[in-house]
C-alpha cells in the first residue's frame, strides 16, 4: 500500500501547509509584511474547507503523481534566493557553484536551506495528498504546474541565457572592449585598494542617520564619485572585484570549462587586469582578506594576476593573538586591518619600489554584518540584526585605518581608494534601500586628487579605467576594458545606452565570454577563431543607430 494512503490526513492539514507557504513566498516577493502570510493561509485554507478540497462528495482516490511537483520545487528555489538575497543572479549561482564554495561563511544560510528544504518537502506531500484524494486538483494542478514553470524568473533567465547560442550578434560588448596600454609611469604611486564589503553609496541618506559619516569625512579630502550603478554579473564579492580590477563584468567559463566537474584552475586568463598591469610597472603586490582565499576563486584570481602576496583565513589566523576571534567568516575587520597596517610597513621597508595593496573587508556583510569587539566597545550593544550598526562600524574602521596609515607617513605618494565591491543583498534596512536609487561608494584619496564630487552615469567597469588615470597611467581614448575613465569626459557604456541595454547585450553576449576564459578551451577557441577569420566581414556590421553611438564612443 502506498505510504501517502495509509497516511491519515484532514484537509485542513494540507491545505494550512500551502496557505502558509503561499502567504511567506507572497510576503517574500512582494513588499507586503510578514504577518499577511498568516491572512493569506486563513483565506486559503477557508477557501479550501468551503469547496471541500481534498474531500469531495464523490471522492475517488488515484495513486497518481502529480505534475506540479518539480515546478514547485523550483520555485521554492528561487524564493529562497530572493529570501536570502534580495535578487537572483544567476551568474553568480554558475560561478560559485565552478569556483568552489568551500570554507565559505554562510552557516546560516546553511540552516536556512534546510528550513526551506523541510517545508517543501511538507508542501508536496500536501499537494501530492490533495491530488490523490480529489479529482479537481488532478485534472486542475497540471494547469498549474505549467503556469508556474512559466512565470518562474529562474527558467526564464536559463531560457534567456541559452537563447544566446543563436542570437544574432554575440560580440556587442566585445567590439567595444580596450586592452590597457603598454604606457609607462614616471613617478608611480602606491596603491591601497579597500573594498568595503556591501558599503554602497545609498547608505549615504538620511534615513540611515550617522551610519555613513565616516565615509563622508573621508570624502571631503578626496574625490567623490556618484553614480556608480550595478549592472549584472558584477552584484557579487568576485564580479565587483573583477568589473573594477579588470574593466568586464563576471560571466562565468560555463561549458567553456573543459573538465565541468572540476573547479577552475584560473579565473578570467584571458583579460589584462590591474595587477598584471601594475606588475609591468614593477609593483610589488598583495592582497589581503579574512575570508577564505579558497572560496569563490579569490585566491586562484589574484595569484593568476601577478600578486606576489594572497593571504586569507588560512594564513593570517595563525598570526592572530586570540585564535579564536573569528566569525563564521574568518578574520574580524579590526584584525585584518592591523596586519593591514604591517603588510605597508614591510613594503614601505623594503623599499623595492611601489607597491599596492589590495584589501577585503567583512563588516557590512549581509544580512546583518559582522561588527568586530572595537566597535562593540565604541558603539555599545549589537543586537544582532541591525545593518546600519555594522555599516557605522565598516566607515569608522575604514576611516581609523587610513589615519593610522597617514600618521606612519605610509600613505606619502599613494592613492587610496575606497570602494564597495557591490550594493547590499538582502538585510534589516532593505526596502528603504530598494525605495532609493541605488549607486556604490567610490572615493578616492591622491595627491593629485583635489576634493570634490564628480556625478556621472556609470558602473563598476568604469572604476578600472578611473584607477588606471587616477595613478598617471595615460590611456588609449581614456578607456580601458569596457569602462571609460570617470576622470575625462569620456562617455561611458550607460550614458550611451543606459543600463538596460547593457544588461539585455550582456545576456546575448557569447564572444567576451570566450575572452575571458580564453585558454581554458584551447580546442573551442580554435575552432572559434577559425570561424571568426571566415565571417570577419559579418562581424563588424551593425545597424545604422549601432554605428551612430560608435562613434561617440569606438572612435
Amino acid at each position: 500500500m502506498s505510504a501517502l494512503t495509509s497516511i491519515k490526513l484532514t484537509p485542513w492539514l494540507p491545505l494550512a501547509v500551502t496557505g502558509a507557504s503561499i502567504g511567506y513566498a507572497i510576503t517574500v516577493l512582494t513588499r507586503l509584511p510578514w504577518w499577511t502570510l498568516f491572512f493569506t493561509a486563513a483565506v486559503w485554507t477557508g477557501i479550501g474547507l468551503t469547496l471541500r478540497w481534498g474531500k469531495p462528495t464523490n471522492a475517488r482516490y488515484r495513486p497518481v503523481w502529480p505534475w506540479s511537483l518539480l515546478p514547485i520545487s523550483l520555485l521554492g528555489i528561487y524564493v529562497y534566493l530572493v529570501d536570502s538575497f534580495g535578487s537572483v543572479d544567476l551568474g553568480a549561482v554558475f560561478f560559485h557553484l565552478q569556483a568552489g564554495m568551500a570554507e565559505h561563511g554562510g552557516a546560516g544560510k546553511m540552516v536556512m536551506a534546510m528550513l526551506y528544504t523541510l517545508v517543501v518537502l511538507a508542501v508536496l506531500i500536501s499537494i501530492t495528498w490533495l491530488t490523490r484524494h480529489d479529482q479537481r486538483w488532478r485534472l486542475s494542478e497540471r494547469f498549474i504546474a505549467i503556469t508556474l514553470l512559466a512565470a518562474n524568473p529562474l527558467l526564464y533567465g536559463l531560457g534567456q541565457r541559452s537563447a544566446a547560442i543563436v542570437t544574432d550578434d554575440g560580440a556587442w560588448l566585445d567590439r567595444r572592449y580596450m586592452p590597457p596600454p603598454d604606457s609607462e609611469l614616471s613617478n608611480p604611486p602606491n596603491l591601497l585598494l579597500l573594498y568595503l564589503e556591501s558599503i554602497e553609496r545609498t547608505y549615504d541618506n538620511e534615513l540611515f542617520g550617522d551610519a555613513y559619516a565616516d565615509l563622508n569625512v573621508l570624502g571631503e579630502r578626496g574625490t567623490v564619485f556618484e553614480g556608480v550603478r550595478q549592472m549584472d554579473n558584477t552584484g557579487w564579492t568576485m564580479a565587483g572585484m573583477i568589473a573594477s580590477q579588470c574593466g568586464v563584468p563576471l560571466m562565468p567559463a560555463g561549458l567553456l570549462h573543459d573538465s565541468q566537474f572540476e573547479p577552475l584552475t584560473q579565473v578570467v586568463p584571458g583579460v589584462d587586469c590591474l595587477g598584471g598591469i601594475l606588475a609591468e610597472q614593477g609593483y610589488r603586490l598583495s592582497y589581503l582578506g579574512g575570508a577564505s582565499t579558497q572560496f569563490a576563486g579569490k585566491g586562484l584570481f589574484y595569484r593568476g594576476h601577478s600578486f606576489n602576496t594572497v593571504k586569507g583565513k588560512e594564513e593570517l589566523v595563525p598570526k592572530l593573538e586570540n585564535p579564536e576571534y573569528l566569525n563564521s567568516w574568518g578574520l574580524y575587520d579590526d584584525s585584518l586591518y592591523d596586519f593591514t597596517v604591517q603588510e605597508a610597513r614591510r613594503l614601505s621597508t623594503e623599499d623595492d619600489g611601489p607597491w599596492a595593496i589590495v584589501n577585503l573587508s567583512i563588516a557590512g556583510h549581509a544580512p546583518h554584518g559582522f561588527p568586530s569587539q572595537t566597535c562593540l566597545d565604541r558603539q555599545g550593544e549589537f543586537d544582532g540584526q541591525n545593518i546600519l550598526y555594522s555599516v557605522e562600524c565598516s566607515a569608522w574602521l575604514a576611516r581609523d585605518l587610513i589615519e593610522r596609515l597617514d600618521e606612519e607617513g605610509l600613505l606619502d605618494n599613494t592613492l587610496v581608494v575606497l570602494l564597495s565591491d557591490h550594493l547590499t543583498m538582502r538585510v534589516s534596512v532593505w526596502d528603504q534601500l530598494t525605495a532609493l536609487d541605488r549607486d556604490n561608494t567610490l572615493i578616492m584619496l591622491g595627491d593629485n586628487l583635489p576634493p570634490g564630487r564628480i556625478v556621472r552615469d556609470a558602473t563598476m567597469l568604469d572604476v578600472f579605467p578611473t584607477i588606471l588615470e587616477a595613478m598617471g597611467l595615460s590611456l588609449n581614448d581614456h578607456r580601458a576594458g569596457l569602462g571609460a575613465s570617470l576622470l575625462s569626459d569620456k562617455p561611458t557604456l550607460v550614458e550611451v545606452h543606459g543600463l538596460n541595454v547593457l544588461n539585455e547585450r550582456l545576456r546575448e553576449e557569447t564572444a567576451l565570454q570566450h575572452r575571458l576564459w580564453e585558454g581554458l578551451s584551447p580546442q573551442r577557441r580554435t575552432i572559434e577563431e577559425s570561424s571568426d577569420e571566415k565571417n570577419s566581414a559579418s562581424q563588424v556590421v551593425e545597424t545604422p543607430a549601432d554605428q551612430a553611438v560608435e562613434v561617440d564612443i569606438m572612435r
